[in-house]
């Protein structure tokens, strides 16, 4: 059920994303008087085909749902003889300036999607949790600058961070740079304030992989949770041996349990075993015995036995926070988190081509499609903001100035506007073979990580 509904939430996402990159190549093209013949979302044989409009342009929904096209009518791709009434409106006879905004329009619709996203977004309010560090590793670059448990950043270099994922997006750039001198704000939970110092410089492009957070040293805060269950799985160790929802674990093996994460441990590491277990109930103490179940966890066996904890909701809510903007300041915080993201995927890449950051950060479809379950499951505003995210990674990527993709045609048509003819069939052709190679060579690195972070 789980990967239907992942799968569901993919498809879902890309099918938006393909239908508002070639609707900006299709209505642009529409408004240069260029003839349409086709708009398919996907490539391979039409499952779906309707024809529609003066034009008779053919609408498709194609097997292989990894893209999309707009085919337009041109003289080089013609099958056949193209009738006179028509040639006008055939795409290579259009000016340099209109064949440059149509092809360009695609992109730039992904970027105007993921702007109207955050917009609406950052006006609805976005939820957070609060920026308090929670446990500081030590020997790290935030326990050298001095974080406690309990802080909670105000600033990073003079900007405001209202939540943690602010906090986590402004330290990955700042990591990304290996800023040497990070000026952070803090207030204790006593408010007390004070400024702390981290130190960047010694990040890898290893370390940029996975939790950057930890490899700092910074962590989100967790309020102490009790031993107390609040939840009993239906046909779980826990179940079968007799606990309640409401019961609390006083000690497992004659260990005393005080936190909910010292029951995890223990419970972890028994995987098979039976284990003594005494719990408070009622004003009673009871003892039980529970074998908890094994199961796989990145190659690693461990013991569960399908309990949850009781939380409490208003600790919760106290360490929570949502953002609300204006409709104007809305639309200033869109348009610069837009432009922001963008800028830094640019940077990401170029780092990847230098060498300083790790190929293993480039993301194939296995890897979009789990996270576009896990932000749909989150909810629908999660759903959005992963949306809009891919939204500005897809209009960055086809701006890549490589053949095949929308870069590699305006890359063309720049060298046309210099040299003041096309150029010829030859090299197009040369440079079509290149983009295809060069892509199969990242869709396969980006398969290959798909399947290590899977295995591993």
């Amino acid at each position: 059920m789980k990967l239907l509904f992942t799968l569901a939430a993919f498809v879902l996402a890309l099918g938006v994303l393909i239908v508002i990159h070639e609707f900006g190549h299709y209505i642009v093209a529409r408004w240069c008087g260029v003839k349409v013949l086709r708009f398919s979302v996907g490539f391979g044989k039409p499952l779906w085909k309707r024809v529609l409009g003066r034009d008779q342009t053919e609408w498709v929904i194609a097997a292989f749902p990894l893209g999309g096209y707009v085919k337009m009518l041109d003289e080089r791709e013609a099958e056949g003889a193209i009738p006179s009434a028509d040639l006008p409106r055939a795409f290579n006879r259009q000016s340099l300036p209109r064949r440059f905004a149509i092809v360009s329009a695609g992109p730039i619709a992904n970027f105007l999607l993921a702007i109207a996203l955050y917009w609406f977004l950052f006006m609805g309010g976005v939820s957070g949790m609060k920026p308090i560090v929670g446990n500081v590793a030590p020997a790290t670059p935030a326990a050298v600058a001095g974080f406690e448990r309990g802080e909670e950043m105000l600033s990073i270099n003079a900007e405001p961070i209202p939540a943690w994922q602010d906090a986590r997006w402004k330290l990955l750039k700042l990591a990304v740079e290996k800023s040497p001198a990070v000026r952070i704000e803090t207030r204790n939970a006593q408010g007390h304030l004070n400024s702390r110092i981290l130190d960047l410089s010694g990040m890898n492009s290893d370390d940029l992989e996975g939790d950057f957070l930890k490899k700092i040293g910074l962590s989100v805060y967790q309020p102490t949770i009790l031993p107390v269950i609040g939840e009993v799985v239906a046909g779980g160790a826990a179940e079968r041996a007799g606990f309640r929802a409401g019961d609390e674990i006083l000690a497992i093996s004659d260990k005393p349990i005080a936190r909910w994460e010292d029951l995890v441990q223990v419970i972890r590491a028994s995987a098979g075993k039976i284990v003594s277990v005494e719990i408070l109930r009622e004003q009673r103490n009871l003892h039980f015995s529970v074998t908890p179940d094994e199961t796989a966890d990145k190659n690693e066996k461990i013991g569960k036995i399908g309990i949850a904890p009781k939380i409490d909701r208003a600790a919760l809510e106290k360490l929570t926070v949502t953002v609300n903007y204006a409709p104007a300041a809305a639309m200033t915080h869109a348009l610069e988190k837009t432009w922001e993201m963008s800028v830094f995927s640019l940077k990401m890449l170029w780092k990847m081509v230098m060498g300083e950051v790790s190929l293993k950060n480039i993301s194939g479809p296995i890897t979009i499609a789990d996270y576009a379950g896990q932000s749909a499951q989150m909810g629908w505003l999660p759903y959005l903001n992963f949306i809009a995210l891919i939204s500005v990674s897809l209009g960055v990527l086809n701006l890549l100035p490589i053949p095949l993709l929308d870069g590699g045609h305006l890359m063309y048509y720049m060298v046309e506007a210099v040299k003041g003819s096309p150029l010829s069939e030859r090299v197009m052709e040369i440079g079509q073979q290149l983009g295809m190679g060069l892509l199969f060579t990242l869709m396969a690195f980006a398969i290959y990580n798909d399947i290590h972070r899977l295995l591993g």
